[in-house]
């Protein structure tokens, strides 16, 4: 069977520094990594990317984002991205692995950041003119400590990145209003442990019911929880993950469609044609044509 390209940080890596971050801009990146870049791909770990040249779309699980002077993206481990890029294209662009980050500190967490905190959140952030340059004196700053030899320069680095996502998860959360309530902060958890769950058994799992058993809350409170994270009820967020992986897996695995549905728990494939269809507004077939044309 074959599997959608899963990219790790040394593959970027020239030897000088640690392989559980990689900083570069992103004129430079683009050279240099383009053998591994060209064809969508996942990452076991997390990116970000600050644009300050040049337009293009930046495709992340599907959804196509318009990218130009200040667009920033925060990809998480497992997600599919492609982009196509102007030639003009610069800005900044780090990797850095989940040990990276925890090692460094115990009570913060990346998942904490609202960008990373869920696959139902969108991975943009458009930064307003005034907010752009103090962003890039950030990205200068990591960038000029990561091709030093200072004492505890990775310390510096990670003090820096969290600088750097506290000041984009206050912008983040007034763009989106979505953390703006004490609701909303105290229901972030549970819907974090739901995802959680998701991620281990939406193949074979289909049900509200299963998860709120799980989480130890009723599947109405379950449904509140997910309506005001993410406007959606419980039932469309565990479809859309299933359709999700669908998608990922009828563009860049060579399994039947048959094999795909029974892989993805629907022993009926004419069920999964449904399901597919009233979701993406598209059957299975056509998303293929439309994606590999």
């Amino acid at each position: 069977m074959n599997s959608i390209s899963v990219l790790h940080i040394d593959l970027f890596q020239s030897g000088k520094n640690t392989s559980d971050f990689y900083f570069n801009t992103m004129k430079d990146h683009l050279v240099s990594s383009h053998k591994h870049i060209e064809k969508p791909h996942r990452h076991d770990f997390y990116v970000t990317v600050l644009f300050t040249k040049g337009t293009g779309i930046h495709e992340v699980d599907f959804h196509r984002y318009d990218v130009s002077e200040g667009s920033m993206f925060f990809l998480s481990p497992g997600q599919v991205h492609s982009w196509e890029l102007s030639e003009d294209t610069d800005g900044y662009i780090f990797f850095l692995s989940q040990e990276f980050y925890d090692m460094h500190y115990i009570n913060q967490h990346l998942r904490n950041f609202p960008f990373f905190s869920s696959v139902n959140f969108s991975r943009k952030l458009q930064l307003e003119k005034k907010y752009l340059n103090p962003m890039v004196g950030l990205f200068e700053e990591i960038q000029n400590e990561y091709y030093s030899h200072n004492l505890m320069k990775e310390g510096l680095i990670l003090s820096v990145i969290t600088k750097m996502y506290i000041t984009s998860s206050r912008l983040f959360s007034k763009e989106y209003n979505t953390f703006n309530s004490p609701v909303s902060i105290s229901y972030l958890k549970h819907y974090q442990d739901f995802e959680t769950l998701l991620e281990e058994h939406f193949t074979k799992e289909k049900s509200i019911s299963f998860y709120a058993s799980l989480l130890d809350i009723s599947p109405k409170h379950l449904n509140r929880i997910t309506q005001t994270m993410v406007q959606k009820t419980a039932t469309e967020v565990i479809t859309e993950r299933v359709v999700l992986e669908a998608k990922r897996m009828l563009m860049y695995l060579s399994e039947s469609l048959v094999e795909i549905a029974f892989r993805l728990g629907y022993e009926e494939y004419s069920y999964f044609v449904r399901v597919f269809r009233k979701t993406s507004g598209i059957t299975p077939t056509q998303f293929i044509q439309k994606y590999k044309s």
